[in-house]
């Protein structure tokens, strides 16, 4: 088979992958939605459930990143492909039982489809220098993230449509043939080399020494928690948009509700585009200033929910601009901090370093949904959850103050340093 056929094979693979990952997540919190409009359960209930069910996406990451960045180097890389579209699999059956057998058995099964996102996250990354040419790589990452995107909105939007139209069972059976269909897609790939000499107890080191590493370099160490912060952002909007779309905008709708997201999606990706077109590789002199800007965005976000009670008629429309430029100020905070970080990592070992990133970020995630809990069952409401958001950005953007670039020699003596 030719390498290019298995690229495209990869890019449909990650899309369908990417759609149901998002689609099962809106359909296991659609019925939260509905209980509360009932009045079955609380408000402070309700932002509980989210959080609960978002944070279960990110534990594995960060209990398994070690031992998945291991498998996915010993083995063939698209074996595990397809490992991870089975495990999420596994996990849509086990999800589909809380439609009968309770909400417990919908907890096990989204952390299951999380061990399988966790095994096919470094594989999809891993195996395109096994079937492209070094000069293809930088347009095939940016394929891979766009279409990522793409899943993530198109999956997200599908999930609320099919919750408001469909009974449960037939919207599990949708996540189902939906990670089938990516899971066929691996099958018909052809099999990538394999390393039999890598061994577990040297990757698992050579994780935490990659860690240490990229900590011990004060420009990199900030740039890195940089990246964390944007990802706190987003994780924290994510388990706060049902409540808040529902408490504060009285939304009434799965589907009205998920829209909320595809603004803020859009307006990171608008972001994304300008950040690539202002700035260059390391040029971190903004980084601040779109810090700044970002928490504004948020603290205007919260008083939304003072316009709503004031009876401003167009506070729906304002949210759903002010999430477009929330949007946008965080897409040009993100970018430059990525590029500078894979530009100065050392380049056989950038792998490494992203699967490091990866798992600090998802820590920092699984760290700003614990305190989001804290916050809930502090009685804080979901527009003071957002400008608790905007504060912490305030915080941290004061205390960012990103070095310049070493010198070329001491950047080798860096490379070098992160490299054992």
């Amino acid at each position: 088979m030719k390498p290019a056929r298995n690229y495209g094979l990869l890019l449909a693979s990650q899309f369908w992958s990417a759609f149901g990952d998002n689609f099962i997540l809106i359909v296991i919190l659609g019925p939260i939605m509905t209980q509360f409009r009932a009045h079955k359960i609380t408000a402070e209930a309700q932002s509980i459930a989210n959080i609960y069910y978002t944070c279960l996406l990110f534990v594995p990451y960060v209990l398994l990143a070690p031992l998945a960045g291991y498998l996915n180097d010993r083995f063939a890389k698209n074996r595990w492909l397809l490992g991870g579209n089975a495990v999420k699999l596994l996990g849509t059956g086990l999800v589909a039982l809380g439609v009968h057998s309770g909400p417990v058995w919908q907890g096990i099964g989204y952390f299951v489809v999380g061990i399988g996102a966790c095994i096919y996250s470094p594989a999809k990354y891993g195996i395109l220098p096994e079937i492209l040419p070094a000069e293809r790589l930088v347009k095939a990452n940016g394929s891979m993230e766009f279409l990522t995107l793409i899943g993530i909105l198109t999956g997200s939007f599908s999930g609320s449509v099919a919750f408001d139209h469909l009974s449960l069972s037939s919207c599990y059976a949708i996540v189902g043939g939906v990670y089938g269909l990516s899971l066929a897609l691996n099958l018909l790939m052809s099999k990538t080399p394999s390393s039999p000499e890598v061994q577990f107890r040297h990757s698992l080191a050579g994780f935490f020494q990659n860690l240490a590493a990229l900590f011990s370099q004060k420009r990199l160490a900030r740039v890195l928690i940089g990246t964390a912060v944007f990802w706190i952002c987003g994780a924290s909007m994510k388990m706060n948009f049902q409540p808040w779309g529902q408490q504060i905008l009285k939304l009434d709708s799965m589907t009205q509700i998920n829209l909320l997201g595809l603004w803020l999606s859009l307006g990171v990706m608008a972001g994304s585009i300008l950040a690539g077109q202002l700035y260059r590789v390391g040029d971190l002199h903004a980084t601040r200033r779109h810090g700044w800007l970002l928490a504004a965005a948020l603290g205007a976000l919260a008083a939304v929910g003072s316009l709503m009670d004031a009876g401003f008629a167009q506070a729906r429309l304002l949210s759903t601009v002010i999430l477009v430029l929330t949007g946008l100020f965080a897409g040009l905070f993100l970018i430059p901090l990525n590029a500078a970080l894979q530009d100065e990592s050392h380049k056989d070992k950038l792998g490494k370093t992203i699967a490091t990133q990866n798992g600090f970020e998802n820590l920092a995630m699984l760290g700003g949904g614990v305190t989001a809990f804290c916050q809930v069952k502090s009685g804080f409401n979901p527009s003071e959850l957002l400008l608790a958001l905007a504060l912490f950005v305030s915080i941290i953007v004061i205390w960012l103050k990103i070095p310049a670039r070493l010198p070329t020699g001491k950047d080798k003596e860096h490379e070098s340093a992160t490299a054992n």
